[in-house]
């Protein structure tokens, strides 16, 4: 069993994010709580003394020059909470929704939000109960932050809003008291420190570069389990080329590609009448490499979010005299996250495109210049084999050149202008994922093609699965281990689903890390 996440607002990654995704603990660092304490105690003062602060003693957004009564500024915020709570379409998933709920903490815990630490920790508690808060998934501008996405955390906090508990879904007031948790009434500020933050694109951002850069790995076992069965050369993947035009995940691309076709005997050597492949077998390392370069810009921009004070205003302690500076400024706006992903995602539809053109190539026998059957069928006319699988990976594809259009492109005003430009990170994070769900089977269906082809060039030069790479032989047998090898029509959604899942949750990676050492910076 692993112990406890320790958060303080300061180390927090994307491994940690997963790991509690996945079901570990939280726990707050002791020396978070006096900053916490301190800034919460800053808050207080304001109010005692009628001092001017946007969303502690004034309206929101367009009511920013509505000054709030102190006998009401408690009212406020659980006002805030309840009209913000605007949210449609899908629910989150409780991985992400735990994501969301450690990220928040965490963000909190740095001191600058002036939220007292029992609130904080009713956060962390919900993480550790499995009270997971029902949130839609739809509703977000990017900024002011996530708004209604986390007012529907917020709501069960409250004992408001449903959430579910160990797959019961109750009301929030219900759900905290099947854990042994209490609601809180929130205080001056505390509703503005909870929903107003990049935490939903942060959460399922970080995600997703895992999940991405899982992918971007397997793309590269596709492609060379592809060249394998095509009859194609390993010469373009040559160290010296790459050390050239020295873009480092190109070289480290390459090198992975070199280790995983190591001792291979289905590869082409010199041959004067073919001597280059096509692009899509060719050029794996330049646009594999790129893609890489987005997926590790992607993760740069979420490590740093995740340790970021980025609700508003921010609370600012003098250290000698403990006065507080309240400032009010746009740490919220979603823009650093929505531009990553915005780049993540079209760089994974573009490594579908190379996936799906590789897959068009091992079915068709005119592109593949006969060294397969069409379509990877014995008996073609009689039997379709392969035809249709390609036509899936081409739809998926085409949907992912719709979805790759940059959310950050547009911008709706919103409060009544006073909001008047907005990052649309949610957007992005949402197409992403998409993105990603679709590539994942894109690749899944590589790799059956794949499969099913190296089958047939062991039949041709009498060799067996045993002679191809070091690598790409025990990808070849894991899915085996799933998918029999198809010598007449069958329906193949079976197939892809079950070579998907292999894709998705990381088999295919684990099990070249049996020969490969897939740690090293040089193949990350």
């Amino acid at each position: 069993m692993q112990n406890p996440l320790i958060i303080s607002g300061e180390n927090l990654t994307i491994d940690d994010v997963v790991a509690v995704s996945e079901g570990r603990t939280v726990e707050i660092h002791p020396d978070a709580v006096p900053k916490m304490r301190r800034s919460r105690e800053a808050v207080e003062r304001l109010v005692a003394d009628g001092r001017i602060a946007y969303g502690i003693t004034t309206g929101f957004g367009r009511f920013k020059d509505k000054v709030i009564p102190p006998d009401h500024v408690a009212q406020l915020q659980m006002n805030l909470v309840r009209s913000h709570a605007a949210g449609t379409g899908e629910e989150l998933d409780e991985a992400t929704v735990r994501a969301m709920l450690v990220i928040r903490a965490n963000t909190l815990a740095m001191g600058y939000s002036g939220i007292r630490p029992s609130v904080v920790q009713l956060l962390v508690d919900m993480v550790n109960k499995g009270v997971h808060p029902c949130i839609p998934s739809r509703g977000s501008l990017g900024a002011s932050g996530d708004l209604a996405p986390l007012a529907h955390m917020t709501l069960v906090l409250i004992g408001e809003g449903e959430a579910l508990c160990h797959g019961q879904r109750l009301s929030g007031t219900e759900a905290l008291q099947q854990a042994g948790l209490m609601p809180v009434t929130l205080s001056a500020k505390e509703g503005l420190a909870l929903t107003n933050g990049t935490t939903l694109m942060a959460g399922l951002g970080a995600l997703l570069v895992r999940r991405a850069s899982n992918l971007a790995r397997t793309a590269d076992i596709s492609a060379a389990m592809t060249l394998e069965a095509l009859f194609g050369t390993d010469r373009a993947y040559d160290a010296r080329v790459h050390a050239v035009r020295p873009h480092p995940r190109q070289i480290a691309c390459a090198a992975f590609l070199r280790a995983l076709l190591d001792k291979s005997r289905f590869l082409r050597t010199d041959d004067p009448n073919n001597v280059q492949d096509p692009y899509t077998l060719r050029c794996v390392p330049q646009v594999h490499g790129a893609v890489r370069d987005a997926i590790d810009y992607a993760r740069w921009v979420v490590n740093i979010e995740l340790n970021a004070a980025n609700d508003n205003p921010l609370v600012f302690l003098d250290e000698e005299t403990g006065e507080a500076d309240v400032i009010s400024a746009g740490n919220f706006h979603g823009e650093p996250i929505a531009v990553a992903m915005d780049s993540m995602k079209l760089s994974l539809t573009d490594m579908g495109n190379m996936s799906e053109r590789r897959t068009a190539r091992l079915v068709d026998a005119d592109c593949n210049d006969g060294v397969l059957p069409m379509f990877l069928t014995d008996q073609g006319g009689l039997e379709s084999g392969l035809m249709i699988v390609q036509y899936t990976a081409a739809a998926l594809a085409s949907e992912n050149k719709v979805l790759a259009h940059p959310a950050t492109a547009d911008t709706i005003p919103s409060s009544a202008n006073t909001e008047d430009h907005v990052s649309m990170g949610a957007t992005a994070v949402h197409h992403t994922k998409q993105v990603l769900d679709h590539t994942e089977t894109i690749v899944a269906i590589e790799l059956l093609a794949a499969a099913q082809a190296i089958d047939f060039r062991c039949r041709t030069l009498g060799i067996t699965p045993s002679d191809m790479g070091r690598g790409t032989s025990l990808v070849y047998n894991l899915i085996r281990g799933r998918v029999p090898f198809l010598d007449h029509d069958t329906p193949p959604a079976p197939h892809i689903e079950s070579v998907r899942h292999l894709v998705a949750q990381g088999k295919i990676t684990d099990t070249i890390g049996v020969a490969i050492d897939i740690s090293k910076p040089t193949l990350d």
